[in-house]
């Protein structure tokens, strides 16, 4: 049976690319705190928007969706909930908002693990949530041609309860003991926890929610101000990739972390960006037309609506479709496709 020793970590050795991600976050991280202590109006705005965005997201990876007005009247608590999906958008909700307001309280254990999973499903008619999984669950993948493929197969159900224990206990004599980097740490840790798959339904989103749980825990609040679920959701191809590359040789105990590793620690030093790029934005007093500009003159390449809204936070979504209309009108931008399908371009 797979066993799990994250002391042993202290004796591996990790290459530069990994080195120079956590280098850079640890520069970032040192950077937001100050923020945090001078701006805290501005950081305010920011906090809102990125919960919308992560409960959205999160849900939206597991096919779990419905309209971005029903997801913000939903946050809100404005409505309640029609059907199934959104019963679950709600539940991803409150356990988010949980993690968010009382963290430090929430030690790493199987037993609040179980709570949160419970908290999942608090407004659904399923009687799975807070119970460790009483099936074999399998990981797979459905082909273009319709045929399902098995791509990984997760540990049985007589040893989830233990497993889960071991990686827990392992995860704070680590932190405790300073080991090894947390940086380095969490990756790993939600990695086994997902190929242990615990739960009968919601490994990944619950995955998610401990990935926040774990960062906010060792002092990483970026999560808090810029949707780490949502960026996951926008490279969902190359995260599914990188947990199947560390997957590989997992119960021999012979896979190699790094994919993954690396994956995730791009996605945290990708948020450090963006909090930056968005609390200096807020910083200036502009019009609605120059917060927008500002905007798109930091963004490369083909943008969205939505894209913009999440850079300027601050202002309505009518205001922001009126400053794009504005600069294609000086022709600042350009817009191409119609509907949904629209995305637009800078000019210069």
């Amino acid at each position: 049976m797979r066993q799990f020793n994250y002391e042993l970590l202290k004796d591996r050795q990790w290459d530069g690319e990994v080195l120079d991600l956590v280098a850079q976050i640890h520069e970032y991280k040192g950077r937001q705190e100050l923020y945090l202590k001078q701006r805290p109006a501005v950081l305010d705005k920011l906090v809102v928007v990125a919960k919308i965005q992560s409960t959205e997201a999160s849900n939206k990876i597991e096919g779990i969706v419905t309209t971005s007005m029903r997801i913000k009247e939903l946050y809100l608590e404005k409505t309640t909930p029609r059907n199934r999906d959104e019963e679950e958008i709600m539940g991803y909700r409150d356990v988010l908002n949980t993690i968010h307001e009382s963290y430090e309280y929430i030690p790493l254990r199987s037993s609040y693990i179980l709570q949160l999973h419970r908290d999942l499903y608090q407004y659904s008619a399923k009687s799975i949530g807070g119970r460790f999984k009483n099936t074999q669950n399998f990981i797979a993948e459905t082909r273009p041609d319709g045929i399902r493929t098995v791509l990984f197969i997760p540990m049985e159900p007589y040893a989830t309860p233990g497993a889960v224990d071991e990686i827990c206990d392992s995860f704070n004599r680590a932190v405790d003991n300073c080991i090894i980097d947390p940086l380095i740490l969490i990756p790993i840790f939600i990695h086994d926890f997902l190929c242990i798959h615990p739960f009968n339904d919601g490994n990944d989103r619950m995955a998610r929610l401990l990935t926040t749980l774990l960062l906010y825990r060792c002092g990483y609040v970026v999560g808090r101000y810029v949707s780490i679920e949502s960026k996951i959701e926008r490279t969902k191809e190359t995260y599914y990739s990188s947990l199947q590359q560390s997957g590989i040789g997992w119960h021999e105990g012979e896979n190699d972390p790094v994919p993954f590793v690396k994956y995730l620690l791009g996605i945290i030093l990708s948020a450090y960006r963006d909090f930056e790029s968005r609390v200096d934005i807020f910083a200036q007093r502009l019009s609605s037309l120059e917060l927008v500009r500002k905007a798109v003159t930091s963004t490369i390449g083909k943008f969205t609506k939505s894209e913009i809204m999440e850079q300027v936070p601050s202002i309505g979504k009518s205001s922001v479709e009126n400053a794009l209309n504005v600069l294609i009108q000086e022709k600042v931008i350009e817009r191409h496709g119609r509907g949904k399908a629209t995305f637009y371009t800078r000019t210069d």
